[in-house]
Parts: C-alpha cells; structure tokens; sequence
C-alpha cells in the first residue's frame, strides 16, 4: 500500500508540472470505534475534513472496531505497511516501550484537555513524541482526549484522605503504582467486569471511564459518589501514519491532514464536555454526590504521580525524555516547581 502512495504522489508531482488533474491519494485506516460511537462519528468527520478540503484528492477507508487486526497491533500493522495509518492510542504500546505511557496517558499531568494539547503543540510535545514514534517507523500527527476520567465509589472520595484503603478497580501499570503509593488498594479487574464487581462489593469503586460513559454503564445505580471533574487520569487516542507514507506526502496534504486533527481534537473536547455535563446535573438531581478536588489537593496526588513518573523515567531513555518533556512545560505553566 505505501508504494502505492508514492507512486500516487510522482503522478501528482508529474500532472502539476503537465498542467493535468492530480493524482489521487488512497489511504488504508484502522480505528477500535464503531461507526455508531460519538468517537467513531468524530473520527468520520476527521475523513469527511481531509476529503474535501483535499479538493477529492485524498480518499480514506477506515476499518472500523479493530476490523483488519487487534487494537494493540494495529500500530506494527501500520508500520509494517499493512495499513497507511491507525487511530488507538500510544498506550496499547508500553509493551514495546514504556515511553508511550507519557503519549498513551501522562496520568496526574493535566486537568484539561486543553493543556495537554498545548503541551503537545508548544510545549515540546510533538517532537519529543515523533522522536520515539519515528523510531518505530511511524509518524505522530496528533492527539485526541475527551478529558479526564471519572472515579465511581460506593463511599465519599473528596480527597487524597479518602483514598487510604480504598478499593477500586484499575488498569494495569503506571496507575496502580500512584494509587498504591497514596495508600488506596488498586486491583486489576478487567473492564467487562466493573459494574459486577462493584454490585457485589468485591470493590469499593472503580476507574472506568468519563462521568457520562460512567451513567452509560448504570455504575451510579448502584453506588452514589464521584470525582469530578476528574484529576487523575486522561486517556488519549492518537492519529498516525507510516512514516515512510507521510513523507510522501506533498506539504499541503500534510497541512490538511494536520489541521483536520487538530478539529477532530478540539470537537472531541467540547462534545464530551457537554455530555459529562449533562451527566453531572442529572447525577445531582439523582442525588450522587459529585467531589471537585481542591487545587491543594491534585496539587498533593500529582505530587505522588511524580513519585512514579520517576521509577517509570529510568526504564528506557525515551521514557526519561518524555518525562522531562512534560516536566519542563508543567513547571512552565506552574502546575510542578
């Protein structure tokens, strides 16, 4: 499929010299979104922009809920040249290296999307990312979060105190570490298994999803406390191409394909902003009890997470880099001294 693309582009070079239409550009994707999900729908747009502001020139067919291969290979897919390019997330790739953490979810960093983003376009992110993406034969357009996750519990969660001997279920890796560290018990429960494991007990809460993906599972039917908005953890979905397949891009279909994620990011942003907000009123009406921790008190939990940043920045040297990375601009912002 890249030589494809190559060859796509010397015709495009050779028709602007010759006066002819230019050669079109086909493209082979692979998203874990269903075309049904707001992600999914988002990221149908994101093809829709490319399309027209291409002029036609730009064709994607995007493979839907992991259609070609599994989610955690469609980045080697990719790179090998099975697919052009993949939307998952660097997160699925701390097995090959722990680096992609601080791509995948630089947990207790940011409180928006908003600084995550701004640390990616002027804070150094974008480089120190491609730098580890491109060892891999892939090259990283950009990001795209709904925000910060929610914590669900069946007792009060108001602040760091709260935490001591708390229960709750966890992905595996950086987050255990940083809960663990505050004195709270993570287990490892499988996704699938959240809302009965909570039912029965066997957890006091859980780390799932975002407040309004929380009241989509029926989690606050059946415990009645919350964080939000969250401070701990916010997972990111990444656009990126082979890098040999966007080198052979001409500039301006580079500059389209960036500006169209830069509006996929933005627009998902916004859209799950308003749903956990409309979440939140109507959880308060139901009477859950939502915890808006104070800046004293993510100040005290991203102190922990910096705790594990450290243990994790001396597994690789790209690790340690990214680290830096986010340190340098958390210190510019005023978020770490």
């Amino acid at each position: 499929m890249k030589f494809r693309n190559l060859a796509a582009v010397a015709a495009l070079s050779a028709g602007l010299a010759t006066g002819v239409s230019a050669a079109e550009i086909n493209l082979r994707m692979q998203t874990h979104y269903s075309p049904e999900a707001v992600s999914g729908q988002l990221a149908q747009e994101f093809i829709d922009n490319i399309e027209r502001m291409s002029g036609g020139r730009v064709h994607i067919e995007m493979f839907w809920s992991s259609a070609v291969v599994a989610t955690v290979e469609g980045f080697d897919a990719a790179a090998t040249g099975i697919l052009d390019g993949e939307m998952h997330g660097g997160a699925y790739q701390t097995g090959k290296n722990p680096a992609f953490q601080f791509v995948g979810d630089p947990m207790g960093g940011y409180d928006t999307p908003w600084e995550l983003y701004s640390f990616y376009y002027f804070g150094g992110g974008e480089k120190a990312a491609n730098e580890l993406y491109e060892a891999h034969n892939m090259h990283l357009v950009g990001w795209w979060t709904g925000g910060q996750e929610a914590m669900s519990s069946s007792r009060p969660i108001a602040g760091p105190e709260d935490l001591k001997d708390w229960k709750f279920r966890s992905p595996p890796g950086l987050e255990t570490e940083i809960f663990a560290e505050l004195g709270a018990s993570p287990i490892v429960i499988d996704f699938t298994e959240v809302f009965t494991s909570l039912e029965t007990g066997i957890i006091d809460g859980a780390d799932a999803s975002s407040l309004a993906n929380n009241v989509g599972l029926g989690l606050y039917d059946i415990v009645g406390h919350a964080t939000y908005p969250g401070f701990h953890s916010m997972p990111v979905d990444h656009v990126t191409f082979n890098l040999e397949v966007w080198n052979s891009f001409p500039d301006d279909i580079k500059a389209i394909i960036e500006t169209a994620t830069q509006a996929l990011a933005f627009k998902t942003s916004m859209t799950i902003h308003i749903a956990n907000e409309e979440a939140a009123a109507m959880l308060k009406e139901k009477g859950v009890k939502l915890y808006d921790w104070s800046p004293e008190d993510r100040a005290e939990f991203r102190a922990g997470a910096q705790r594990a940043w450290d243990g994790w920045a001396e597994k690789t040297p790209e690790a340690k880099a990214l680290v830096e990375a986010h340190r340098a601009f958390l210190r510019r912002i005023g978020k770490i001294q």
